[in-house]
């Protein structure tokens, strides 16, 4: 028998919830409402009585929200505002007077301030997005369209808002043996999984290219993961390992075959419109486990008819959970439905796991999907 080996969780950190456009709304037009609050408190209520706390609240938060000008303007209305309410009980100039009007004026000053260091901060998270985007495409560069006659098309969901890329892989090559798909799942997060992410394309690339079999195709990752992983510390030295699904599709064959590591099954969708998932007959370890034991991989073969679509996955599309706990089932939601291209399926479950999930993916996703015309 096999030994079992245990499934390691990674915690994400939780994502950060968007805005709706209600509250986008709100949020644009509450400095605005704050000092119309309270001019009417301070005309509402007797003259011990002071609306202070909604004059100086309103260009503070103006400043994260508004471009400087429009904080500015916040900060003065804030002020007029101000000497507006002590104005009606006489333009006499008392100390409660001054006193709110120069706190108020302070504070504009700040919420100014503060503005500068806001956007000095978008700009370097823009700069910081911009720079990761160019890794993502050096690392996970997207495929052609069309490559050895099948339409391609793929798909990365990253769980955390503004994050392009972390554990998850994809890649497609096309050889002298038909065309050669990798979709995998590197444990870990951080800058530790996407090196290994760049590992196991960089040799998937190579050995795709050079070995005459799928199974020897694997044997080389394993072999460049044991590489990688004398060059890692902590627990991803002892613990990490790679979870990947390899395929290939020869020219003009109608077949596919398949070397599932520890990878969720892919599924393959029929032209007419029937879901079946295609598990590994004999289950076999993660990438990076080979001292739990070593077995030789086999290749599963199964038909693959003109119109049909291969679809491979990461656990981030099987384990995205709604407010029930239930996961969600691409099996069952794909089943006699048809799409008219790879990429029209991907972008129907990248928008079906978001509402299942209420918009909090758990997990990152990567979706690679292949039709024979």
């Amino acid at each position: 028998m096999r030994p079992e080996f245990p499934e390691l969780p990674d915690d994400p950190p939780a994502p950060t919830p968007t805005p709706t456009p209600v509250l986008r709304t709100l949020l644009q037009i509450l400095p605005a409402l704050l000092i119309v609050g309270g001019v009417f408190y301070d005309l509402l209520t007797p003259r011990g009585f002071t609306a202070i706390p909604f004059f100086t609240a309103a260009p503070l938060v103006a400043a994260p929200l508004y471009p400087l000008g429009g904080t500015a303007v916040t900060g003065v209305v804030a002020v007029l505002a101000t000497y507006g309410v002590h104005a009606r009980f006489g333009f006499a100039v008392d100390a409660d007077t001054i006193t709110e009007t120069v706190t108020v004026a302070t504070v504009a000053v700040l919420a100014a301030v503060i503005n500068r260091v806001v956007r000095r901060g978008d700009r370097r998270l823009a700069s910081a997005r911009e720079i990761a985007e160019a890794a993502q495409r050096a690392v996970l560069p997207e495929p052609a369209e069309r490559i050895g006659g099948f339409d391609i098309a793929v798909r990365y969901e990253a769980a955390q808002e503004g994050a392009f890329i972390g554990g998850d892989l994809y890649a497609v090559q096309d050889s002298a043996h038909g065309v050669r798909l990798v979709v995998g799942d590197v444990r870990g997060k951080g800058m530790g999984a996407v090196a290994a992410v760049a590992v196991v394309i960089g040799a998937f690339r190579e050995a795709a290219e050079q070995e005459a079999t799928l199974e020897a195709v694997a044997q080389r990752l394993e072999r460049a993961l044991a590489r990688e992983g004398t060059r890692r510390d902590g627990i991803d030295a002892v613990e990490g390992f790679t979870t990947v699904v390899l395929a290939e599709l020869p020219h003009g064959d109608g077949v596919l075959r398949i070397v599932n590591r520890g990878h969720p099954p892919p599924l393959l969708l029929d032209a007419d419109g029937a879901v079946r998932p295609l598990p590994a007959r004999e289950p076999a370890l993660p990438l990076g486990m080979g001292e739990l034991g070593t077995w030789p991989d086999r290749a599963d073969e199964a038909a693959f008819p003109n119109g049909a679509t291969l679809l491979l996955h990461t656990d981030g599309l099987t384990e995205a959970r709604d407010a029930h706990g239930e996961f969600y089932d691409p099996a069952a939601r794909l089943a006699g439905r048809s799409f008219r291209d790879p990429g029209a399926l991907l972008r129907t479950l990248a928008e079906e796991v978001r509402r299942h999930s209420g918009g909090f993916l758990t997990d990152d996703m990567a979706l690679l999907a292949v039709r024979r015309p």
